[in-house]
C-alpha cells in the first residue's frame, strides 16, 4: 500500500499572506502547487489586534464566527464575498481587507460547498465532507438531551471543534489523546477539563460523535457548527507530546514536513499557538498568533519544521514544560514519502 494518497497537500490546505487594500470585490489567488477552492477560511490580522475570523461554505460567505470570542454568529456581507475556484473574494471591510493591514488566511477544502443530509445520528445533521483529506463541516440543531450526530468522514475523527451559532458559547473541542472525558476550549487558556455533558464520555465512531446536554454543544433548538478532522497519513496528524523543559526539546513525528501547526498545553494558562511555513519560510519557526487571543503576531524561537515532523528547540513553559502534555494539530507541506516511494527533504 502506498505511504500516502495525498502527494500534493496544497490541494487540500494552503496558507495565503496578503496586505489589505480596502477595495471592494478584491480577488485573492492561492499560490500552491494546486488550485484550492477553500471551504473553511481562518483569517487573522498580523500587524495589530484583531479577531480571528472564521468562515465556511456550509454556513455561507456572510456568516462570521471568531475563535477568540464566545459571541454568537454574526453577519457581514462586505467581508468575505465569495469562495472561488482558486482562492476567495473580499469586500472593503476592515476586518479582512483594511488598507495596509498585513493578513494571513489559512484555508481548508471540504466538498466545494456541496452539503448533504446525514441521518447516521439521532440528530439529523447537514454535512460537507472530504473523506480523502479527512475534513468535514457539520451543522445541526441541538435538542438539549444526549444525542449522536453524523459527521460523514467514514473514519474516526481525532479532533472535533464545536461552536454554538445562535447564541453565545465557548468553542468546545475533543482531542483523541485526551479522550472523550476531557475537553478544551479554543477560545480559552483553561486546562483540559472533565465534563460528561459535553461528549457523554463516549468516543466518536467512524459515523457519529456524541454530545451531551451542555449548551455549548447541544442547546435545545440552537444551531451549531462542528469542524471534524480524521488523520490522513502524509497529510495530517493530531496527537500529543510530553515536554522535557529543555532547549533540546521533544521531536514530534508527523510523517510529513509541516505547513501548519497548532500547539496547546493541557494545564491552565497555556495558549493555543499557531505557526506556519509561510510566515516563517526557514527554520526556526517563531512567528505565532494565538487562537484564543486577538493579539497581533509575535515572535519567539520555538522549533524547526523537519522533513518528517517538528522539533521543539526552546525550554519555554508555553510549549515545553517538563512532564506536561501538549496536544497539537498539524497539516503537511509535503509527505515524508510520496505515493511512489520518493522521500521528501528537510528545508
Amino acid at each position: 500500500m502506498a505511504y500516502t494518497t495525498i502527494d500534493d497537500p496544497s490541494a487540500y490546505f494552503q496558507t495565503l499572506l496578503y496586505t489589505g487594500d480596502g477595495n471592494d470585490d478584491r480577488n485573492l489567488v492561492n499560490t500552491g502547487n494546486s488550485d484550492l477552492q477553500p471551504d473553511w477560511i481562518w483569517n487573522k490580522r498580523r500587524d495589530s489586534t484583531s479577531n480571528h475570523f472564521i468562515f465556511d461554505s456550509s454556513r455561507g460567505t456572510s456568516k462570521i464566527l471568531a475563535t477568540d470570542s464566545t459571541e454568537a454568529e454574526g453577519t457581514n456581507t462586505n467581508q468575505l464575498q465569495a469562495f472561488q475556484t482558486d482562492g476567495f473574494q473580499l469586500g472593503s471591510d476592515n476586518g479582512s481587507n483594511g488598507s495596509s493591514r498585513t493578513m494571513v488566511a489559512w484555508q481548508w477544502k471540504a466538498n466545494g460547498g456541496t452539503t448533504s443530509s446525514n441521518s447516521d445520528g439521532t440528530i439529523t445533521s447537514t454535512v460537507q465532507a472530504n473523506t480523502t483529506a479527512g475534513f468535514s463541516i457539520v451543522t445541526y440543531t441541538g435538542t438539549g438531551s444526549n444525542a449522536t450526530i453524523g459527521h460523514g468522514l467514514g473514519a474516526v475523527p481525532n479532533v472535533i471543534i464545536i461552536k454554538q451559532r445562535s447564541g453565545a458559547g465557548d468553542w468546545t473541542s475533543f482531542h483523541e489523546p485526551l479522550g472523550s472525558t476531557k475537553f478544551l476550549r479554543l477560545n480559552s487558556t483553561i486546562a483540559a477539563g472533565t465534563q460528561s455533558t459535553y461528549f457523554q464520555d463516549t468516543d466518536p465512531t467512524s459515523t457519529v460523535f456524541s454530545v451531551g446536554s451542555a449548551g455549548d454543544v447541544n442547546t435545545s433548538s440552537g444551531t451549531h457548527v462542528a469542524y471534524c478532522f480524521a488523520e490522513k497519513q502524509g497529510y495530517s496528524k493530531f496527537g500529543s507530546y510530553t515536554g522535557n523543559g529543555n532547549a533540546d526539546g521533544p521531536f514530534v513525528y508527523t510523517g510529513f514536513s509541516p505547513a501548519w501547526v497548532m500547539i496547546k498545553g493541557t494545564s491552565s494558562g497555556r495558549e493555543w499557538f499557531i505557526f506556519d511555513n509561510r510566515r516563517d519560510t526557514y527554520n526556526p519557526f517563531d512567528s505565532y498568533v494565538k487562537a484564543e487571543a486577538s493579539d497581533a503576531e509575535a515572535d519567539h524561537t520555538t522549533g524547526d519544521f523537519l522533513s518528517n515532523g517538528f522539533k521543539i528547540r526552546n525550554s519555554g513553559s508555553s510549549y515545553n514544560t517538563n512532564g506536561q502534555t501538549f496536544i497539537y494539530m498539524a497539516f503537511a507541506e509535503s509527505p515524508f514519502v510520496s505515493s511512489e516511494g520518493v522521500p521528501t527533504t528537510a528545508r
